[in-house]
């Protein structure tokens, strides 16, 4: 069943990203070897067919396995494949986060090689060695433009947080979960910012052992985003004998 969009309340400034990170932990750490083997077949399959067509229905698998966790209920590896019952809303989801990344990243290729050219042409006509302050402020340009281009892109990431999680959970369309995630991470974004840098150390930890060890920890950045869902909107039919949920400040 569907829940209307204006009737789903959500916390604002509610996320606790280091309570997420440990709640998450404790969600999996009974069936850790399965949720890795989920989560790195989720992201493989999800990866192999351009703009993210598989990704959205992978994405609503892993979090369908977490919340039916959460919820006492027992998952197998097959619980991944059954979010493809999400394939349409998750594929307009995927389609509608990648359009304002398209937006950015593409005109700011464009923009950054038509500069480059430009210098590059600039100092070729100069004659001599190349002037080392203005070599300097290309660099410093470079630098900033690229910064404000992450920095977009890592708003966009934000906002879309929980959007998957709501499709699966409330069972939205992709276009409401879209607009509702973009509510409720506006209300946590600093909050919800820390807990994804955070989660993106944990990564990058991993990554640093040959990368085979971003493998063993990606499980646990998908269930502290699970964790704060849980703390913005709720989840029900949570079974008593099941770790408390983190707690929610607000």
């Amino acid at each position: 069943m569907s829940f209307p969009i204006d009737q789903i309340e959500f916390k604002r400034n509610a996320v606790e990203p280091i309570e997420c990170i440990k709640a998450g932990f404790n969600l999996i750490k009974s069936q850790y070897w399965l949720f890795v083997g989920i989560t790195v077949v989720g992201i493989l399959i999800g990866s192999v067919v351009p703009l993210g067509i598989l990704m959205g229905p992978m994405m609503c698998g892993i979090y369908l396995a977490l919340f039916q966790t959460r919820r006492g209920q027992p998952i197998e590896f097959g619980t991944l494949f059954k979010g493809f019952d999400h394939f349409g809303d998750s594929l307009i989801a995927t389609l509608l986060h990648l359009v304002p990344v398209i937006v950015i990243i593409v005109p700011s290729y464009i923009i950054f090689f038509v500069f480059y050219f430009g210098f590059l042409v600039a100092m070729s006509q100069g004659g001599g060695p190349p002037n080392p302050v203005a070599l300097l402020g290309f660099f410093a340009l470079v630098i900033v433009f690229w910064l404000v281009v992450v920095v977009l892109l890592i708003v966009i990431s934000v906002v879309f947080t929980f959007t998957y999680p709501l499709i699966v959970d409330r069972r939205l369309s992709g276009l409401d979960a879209v607009k509702l995630s973009i509510r409720a991470a506006l209300a946590n974004f600093w909050r919800l910012l820390g807990m994804l840098l955070l989660t993106g150390l944990l990564n990058f930890a991993g990554a640093l052992l040959c990368y085979v060890g971003a493998f063993f920890v990606l499980p646990i950045g998908f269930a502290a985003l699970a964790a704060a869902y849980e703390q913005v909107f709720g989840l029900g039919e949570v079974k008593p004998n099941l770790p408390p949920p983190p707690p929610s400040f607000v």
